[in-house]
């Protein structure tokens, strides 16, 4: 299977090495030429916070382009990925579909979608609710289980696609962020 040998291709070689998503290299950084735009029309902290939004949101195009890259052998895009691990690390294996869109912070129309992908596939199937007859619930199938571990086993191989950053620099980025999520009442923060 292309998936496993994927597997075992990161796992021999350590973490993998993926290339700028979706670009050719630039011979400039165009996020700081914007700033330099930014600076003659606007104030430094205007500047500054458009180069942190633009730097975040071209790291989500990377990371997402990576991480789709990594998931492919096994038919899955990042979200579907999502999904399919909320499910797997559940008690039940199963979720409600509203549940599984409140705990992955999406529009229940990407749930309906991402779980219709995923059955596709057979990962997953559609069950009706124990008590409740208006719910329907996700239900992942042991070949789900054992696509999840194994795409789980690729992403840790590759660092989820976080090179070059290391834990600290990890560690440091997601508390930064932590921050705006609290900020924008993502979750309680009750620390």
């Amino acid at each position: 299977m292309v998936a496993e040998a994927r597997v075992k291709a990161v796992s021999a070689a350590g973490a993998v090495r993926l290339p700028a998503v979706n670009s050719p290299q630039l011979p400039f950084d165009p996020i700081e030429e914007a700033r330099r735009h930014w600076r003659e029309r606007w104030t430094d902290e205007a500047a500054t916070e458009m180069v942190a939004v633009t730097s975040i949101m071209r790291v989500h195009q990377i990371l997402i382009g990576r991480l789709n890259e990594l998931l492919e052998p096994f038919g899955l895009t990042f979200p579907r990925y999502e999904a399919l691990m909320l499910l797997h690390l559940s008690r039940r294996g199963s979720l409600p579909l509203g549940k599984i869109g409140e705990r992955l912070q999406v529009h229940r129309t990407s749930v309906t979608n991402t779980i219709d992908g995923l059955e596709k596939i057979d990962l997953v199937r559609r069950v009706p609710h124990d008590s409740d007859r208006r719910a329907v619930l996700a239900e992942i199938q042991p070949k789900g289980r054992k696509v999840a571990e194994q795409a789980t086993e690729a992403l840790n191989g590759a660092n989820f696609a976080t090179e070059p950053l290391d834990g600290e620099k990890l560690e440091e980025l997601s508390s930064v962020l932590r921050v705006l999520r609290v900020g924008a009442g993502d979750f309680s923060d009750e620390d």
